[in-house]
């Protein structure tokens, strides 16, 4: 008898931790969902690489219950050896717009067909390749100087001028994912670097970046190393990515009946770093060209009514419709 009531105590505890677990796990997996879009990506240059070993991680739209949306500039960090960085995403879905966390893995997944640019064209990534224990940079996208850095090659790559920062719904890029990318979605991932949630959490208590304040043109778009904002590894924006409208309703009412396991970034890391579903209601790729440098990088603005169906999803969200190396400058444009 005692031995029963031993055991049952030992199954109960065991369904309580798996239990927690279980919730733990779904928090981390479901991230952060909000009633309004991202403004775009915003037009900036890409710092010079600190040396060898370094790895671009793009810049993205990071979310503060209390502030909305805050940009967290592209920086490059030291790379893990072998592993590629798939940058996340906000997807439209069941009503919101959901972010898909990052995460580093042996391929390139699927990162919402957004071009972030320097190798980021919305389809895999151009900007450089792991050859043994060392990784070579393509020029033609990436702002590296042969002084440093001696591992480069050039490929010529095709311009995307797409800033749109969501897959999905009325104005969002139309993308859904290869097979390839499935497949590297199944793949052991590794969660972002602590040098990448720190830099996140130093951006979320900047008010700059916050898009209330900078109306998607950050004065902080990317940075030399990660939580570096100083002014001599700082890059400012160049131009917002498309026109700015101010969201209709507060932080709080916008993540106020959003389906979410945690309070999103909220000063945080992206938690989780597994990719959600992605969104079924998308059509291909619009922007499915999977290169987005040129020798210059500059981006150029959108046309006016591309903007204005990107940047309407500021406000509450609506239901989806059916060659010669570069010359070196100190920075180069996102492309």
């Amino acid at each position: 008898m005692k031995m029963n009531r031993s055991l049952i105590r030992w199954l109960l505890l065991t369904i309580v931790v798996v239990s927690f677990s279980a919730a733990s796990f779904g928090q981390i997996a479901v991230g952060i969902s909000v009633r309004i879009g991202p403004p775009a990506i915003p037009v900036y240059a890409q710092p010079i690489c600190p040396g060898p070993g370094y790895y671009w991680t793009p810049g993205y739209w990071g979310w503060n219950d209390d502030g909305g949306y805050y940009w967290v500039p592209g920086t490059w960090v030291v790379a893990p050896v072998g592993l590629l960085w798939t940058p996340g995403y906000w997807g439209w879905g069941g009503g919101f717009y959901a972010w898909h966390a990052g995460y580093w893995g042996p391929h390139i997944g699927f990162y919402g067909g957004i071009n972030y640019g320097f190798g980021y064209g919305g389809v895999g990534f151009v900007g450089g390749e792991w050859r043994g224990g060392a990784f070579y940079y393509n020029r033609s996208v990436t702002n590296v100087s042969v002084t440093n850095v001696t591992n480069v090659y050039n490929k010529t790559v095709v311009v995307n001028e797409n800033h749109t920062s969501f897959n999905g719904g009325e104005g969002g890029v139309a993308a859904r994912p290869t097979p390839a990318e499935e497949a590297a979605g199944r793949e052991q991932h590794q969660a972002a670097l602590a040098s990448q949630t720190q830099h996140e959490q130093a951006a979320s208590q900047n008010r700059s970046n916050f898009a209330s304040e900078n109306h998607g043109k950050p004065s902080i778009a990317a940075t030399s190393r990660p939580g570096d904002f100083s002014s001599h590894s700082a890059v400012p924006a160049r131009s917002a990515g498309g026109e700015y409208h101010a969201p209709t309703m507060s932080p709080k009412e916008a993540r106020a009946g959003a389906q979410s396991g945690n309070s999103g970034n909220k000063g945080g890391s992206n938690e989780g770093f597994h990719p959600f579903n992605q969104p079924r209601n998308s059509s291909p790729a619009s922007s499915g060209n999977n290169n987005n440098g040129n020798r210059t990088n500059e981006n150029r603005p959108q046309n006016q009514s591309q903007s204005q169906r990107n940047q309407g999803n500021q406000q509450k969200s609506k239901p989806p419709k059916n060659e010669k190396p570069p010359k070196q400058d100190k920075h180069k444009g996102k492309g």
